[in-house]
């Protein structure tokens, strides 16, 4: 059982692992790779592509103050990462974000559409984890409540008890989630902003805000 254990554990890590890597790709199909969870869409004037493809080194790369952007002429498609800035702001939380820009471009504009992505891993352990604690809370009460002296009142009060720890634990987790959501998706957006900056030749704090919608 022991060998049964550290073997799923050894595995568990191993996908992740795997989910992450294949997430920070700077490839098309790494572009393409993650659990979408925001759209954005915005309308900008850019230069033909021959103009556009020279804003990007022959490798395709862009290094941003805040980020790094790949573009994929063949695919009309910008991989938007952000990285880590001063020291202050290296920590990073286990929900990062990155974003695929398709572009449509005609009669001197280009509409951005943009699509935030966040590792398979993250998005489906934090449902597993909220899954656990409310199904969990909610299959003890059902559990007690079931017993010869379920309406004692000790056991009342029990259940009060872990129906509040159960919340607790919940909303707690949401807001870590949330919390670290704004964080991430504040830090690609101002990648982002700094990425249209330089496809408009215009200063990136003179850039507008971008509508978002989350799926």
């Amino acid at each position: 059982m022991r060998v049964i254990e550290l073997f799923a554990g050894g595995l568990l890590i191993a996908l992740v692992a795997a989910d992450w890597w294949q997430f920070r790709r700077l490839t098309a199909s790494g572009g393409r790779y993650g659990c979408p969870v925001a759209r954005a869409e915005d309308v900008v004037p850019v230069d033909p592509a021959p103009g556009l493809s020279a804003r990007f080194d022959p490798d395709g790369l862009l290094r941003l103050d805040h980020g790094v952007a790949r573009w994929f002429p063949g695919e009309r498609r910008i991989l938007l990462r952000s990285q880590s800035g001063p020291a202050a702001a290296r920590f990073r939380t286990a929900w990062p974000l990155k974003g695929t820009i398709e572009m449509d471009e005609a009669g001197g504009q280009a509409c951005l559409r943009c699509v935030k992505l966040m590792p398979w891993s993250s998005a489906l352990l934090t449902l597993l984890w909220f899954a656990v604690v409310g199904v969990g809370t909610l299959a003890f009460v059902v559990r007690f409540l079931a017993g010869e002296d379920a309406f004692s009142l000790g056991s009342l009060l029990l259940v009060l008890g872990v129906v509040g720890v159960g919340l607790l634990v919940f909303v707690f987790g949401l807001v870590t989630v949330s919390l670290a959501y704004r964080l991430e998706d504040q830090r690609l957006m101002e990648a982002y902003r700094e990425l249209r900056a330089v496809l408009t030749d215009r200063p990136a704090a003179a850039q507008p805000d971008v509508k978002s919608d989350r799926n």
